[in-house]
């Protein structure tokens, strides 16, 4: 037994000594390169041997064994005959390290971050140089950074460089490519090897490989690069943008779909696509097989190889009847009656009907494998998004099939969210760039997903105010907590005090009286001295009083180190309220703390016959505005009306000392897209403030009604849109004007005025 048991150790040590020894021989074939990357890819896994997922969801291995790919017809010797034509193999990877030759650039490597600490986050671009032609849509781009908070024309100032010269179309049989850009970009007295450049790029290569090489030495410079995979994303310093049209508006944009609607339609299709097939080269495969997945009832996939110059001598069997059933349908109104959009990748990784899909409330269906999909540092594209593979085209309808209805809204409504937050226009877009590398330099007070993900968005939750969500107003539901329960009532006094029977001093005297009064502050806007402290009558609640810096408009709403509540009670002296009307405005405010709340209401409306806005104070049936001579906000927009409004629009408002209420709710409208809640006012308020107005007094002054006319339109030229929604509610107490004992009534001061 114990021979037999030798015998059996001899014969298994004999095979192992065999096959290391028939191992070693195929080894030893193989060229040294190979031989290399073998024993990396079993032992040691560097980065590049794992494949980001598209929607930000964790990784996934590149090894996975190629699936069986859909041919139709006799294409797949058209396919062998592409292959052929390419280019080698050999010469595609050395094209592919070409690339970026910093590839391993990184933030903390490749950027100069004391120009930024000692400056801030400043933006300068290059002048043009005469001759330089530009597209409209990099002219767009500059103009969007120029009209931004970021931008600067001192380059001293800078903190990041963006180039005059059009980098976008780097396609060399494109009309828009710019020639001979190498020895130009190397030419700039700047350029300091591409650090702390950022180019922008929306299509490179060309046919037959269409490589992201963009034809010069970017050097050290990021990218903000549409299309770009996630083998060349470089994480943390390159910005994966979307690829965008031409018509892509600069400013405002489109709205979404969905926001025309309270409640979403029943579609009628669940899964449409409509739009170019390729029927050779890269990017053929995908959109050739999707007449597999095409039932022409609830899925509608639709292909056309009407394309190009020679379409008709490259025809299949299948062109004629693809190119009749594509004209039957209208595009847009399949976008808007599907749930499901598929997103195949075109001869690019990123194609247009992805923002046309955004802005439809039409759920994206990624098919697009290895797409670092826009913005994908900060966006969880998971809560938009449903991401495919190419390979498993067949498994897309029962995908989407079992996803259930609540899940079906949820990623609705972010489509509708994330298209009015960050893609609407090329301003977003831009904007939406240089916040994200803003956050990555000044890390310390950079957003979470919180901010990026959520309503309003990161572009109107600036980091810089504070690091506590709950200094915000729009996230005390996602906290579980409510705003303070108390308020600071800044009183805006431009006239002198030269009487004990004003009526600033008896509106003082009435919001002091407040329960819920934390300090009284007095903006001191006049051009005389200061009252003397006795002049002010004692209450029960500090009284600051502060002069107005250079004595303007826009002084009212700065972000004072004084104001310590949440809500902030602005009043111009004229007001006339009661301690019972301060009171209930209050408690209204706290159920809606990201919106105006107060008294005195105005509209706007569309005049056909002069193709502008119109500004009117009649009482009608609904409203748009309350006007921050008597209203509660939070104290939040005073810092963005300070710091995110441009100058020009708070030069306008100081030198017509007018219009500062109407740009506060634009303001507030266009970050909250709600309109103000009017609360329940005194009849005469309206007279009792026209009966006040001295000559010093707005009021009384004839060209304002004019002024306010204007300024409607300027604000809405800023905004690219008019952000103000009109609404028909007004809040009153419970018990208001019901025929019930006044004892029982909470707010009776009220009815009694």
């Amino acid at each position: 037994m114990q021979a037999k048991k030798r015998y059996l150790l001899l014969a298994a040590g004999a095979c192992v000594l065999l096959l290391g020894y028939l191992a070693g021989r195929r080894l030893g074939r193989l060229p040294p390169s190979s031989r290399t990357q073998s024993r990396r890819g079993a032992t040691e896994p560097d980065s590049d041997s794992l494949e980001a997922g598209g929607g930000g969801g964790g990784w996934r291995e590149r090894a996975d064994p190629p699936l069986q790919t859909f041919w139709v017809g006799g294409e797949q010797q058209e396919n062998r005959e592409y292959a052929q034509r390419g280019s080698p193999p050999q010469q595609k990877r050395e094209i592919s390290r070409s690339v970026y030759k910093g590839k391993k650039c990184r933030m903390l490597s490749c950027f100069d971050f004391s120009q930024c600490h000692r400056n801030g986050f400043k933006v300068y671009i290059y002048p043009q140089q005469k001759g330089e032609k530009m597209s409209e849509s990099y002219q767009n781009i500059l103009a969007a950074i120029e009209s931004s908070k970021f931008y600067t024309s001192d380059p001293r100032q800078a903190c990041l460089f963006v180039l005059s010269l059009d980098t976008l179309d780097r396609d060399q049989l494109s009309p828009q490519y710019v020639h001979n850009l190498k020895s130009k970009v190397q030419s700039l007295h700047l350029w300091n090897n591409g650090r702390n450049h950022l180019i922008f790029n929306l299509y490179s290569g060309t046919w037959p490989d269409y490589t992201e090489d963009l034809g010069f030495d970017m050097g050290q410079a990021m990218l903000a690069k549409a299309s770009i995979s996630t083998d060349n994303f470089r994480s943390n310093f390159d910005v994966s943008i979307p690829l965008f049209s031409k018509d892509h508006p600069r400013t405002g944009g489109e709205k979404g779909y969905m926001l025309f609607k309270n409640i979403p339609p029943l579609t009628k299709y669940l899964l449409v696509f409509k739009g170019k097939r390729y029927l050779t080269g890269i990017g053929s495969d995908t959109r050739n097989a999707l007449h597999h997945v095409h039932n022409a009832e609830d899925i509608i996939l639709l292909t056309t190889c009407k394309h190009g110059k020679d379409w008709q001598k490259h025809k299949d069997a299948r062109c004629d009847k693809d190119n009749d059933e594509y004209e039957r349908y209208d595009y847009r109104e399949l976008l808007h009656n599907s749930t499901f959009c598929l997103v195949p990748r075109g001869r690019r990784l990123g194609s247009f009907r992805f923002l046309e899909a955004l802005q439809a409330a039409c759920i994206p269906v990624m098919l697009s494998n290895g797409w670092e999909l826009p913005f994908s540092e900060v966006i969880d594209w998971n809560q938009a998004v449903v991401i495919g593979d190419e390979r498993l085209l067949l498994q897309i309808p029962s995908t989407v099939r079992s996803i259930n209805q609540n899940k079906i809204l949820a990623l609705r409504q972010q489509t509708q969210f994330l298209w009015d937050a960050y893609f609407s226009s090329v301003e977003r877009i831009v904007l939406t760039t240089l916040e994200i590398i803003q956050d990555r330099i000044f890390n310390y007070i950079s957003r979470n997903g919180l901010m990026w993900n959520t309503p309003p968005g990161a572009l109107f939750s600036q980091p810089q105010y504070s690091a506590h969500l709950g200094d915000f107003p729009f996230y005390y539901s996602y906290l579980g907590t409510s705003p303070s329960t108390k308020f600071t009532a800044v009183i805006h006094a431009v006239t002198p005090l030269v009487s004990q029977s004003q009526p600033i001093l008896k509106l003082l005297l009435a919001v002091a009286k407040s329960q819920y009064c934390a300090q009284v502050i007095v903006l001191w806007n006049c051009d005389k001295p200061l009252p003397a402290k006795h002049r002010w009558p004692s209450t029960a609640v500090p009284v600051l009083v502060i002069e107005g810096e250079n004595k303007v408009m826009s002084s009212r709403f700065l972000p004072y180190d004084a104001i310590h509540t949440h809500a902030v009670l602005s009043l111009d002296e004229d007001t006339v309220l009661s301690t019972t009307e301060v009171d209930f405005a209050f408690t209204v405010w706290q159920s809606f703390p990201e919106r105006i709340v107060g008294y005195p209401a105005r509209s706007h409306f569309w005049d056909n016959t002069k193709e502008r806005w119109g500004y009117t104070s009649k009482w009608t049936n609904d409203y748009s505005m309350v006007l921050t001579g008597a209203a509660i906000y939070h104290r939040y927009y005073h810092y963005l009306y300070t710091h995110y409004l441009p100058a020009s629009l708070k030069n306008m408002v100081d030198q017509m000392a007018n219009c500062e209420d109407i740009l506060m709710n634009f303001l507030v409208s266009a970050v909250s897209k709600l309109p103000p809640i009017k609360v329940t006012q005194k009849k005469q308020y309206k007279e009792t403030m026209m009966q006040q107005s001295s000559r010093t007094s707005r009021w009384a002054d004839p060209d304002h009604f004019a002024q306010r006319q204007a300024c409607m339109n300027t604000f809405a030229s800023w905004f690219g849109f008019m952000p103000l929604i009109h609404s028909q509610m007004r809040l009153d107490p419970v018990l208001f004007k019901d025929q019930v004992s006044i004892l029982r009534k909470k707010y009776r001061e009220i009815e009694r005025l």
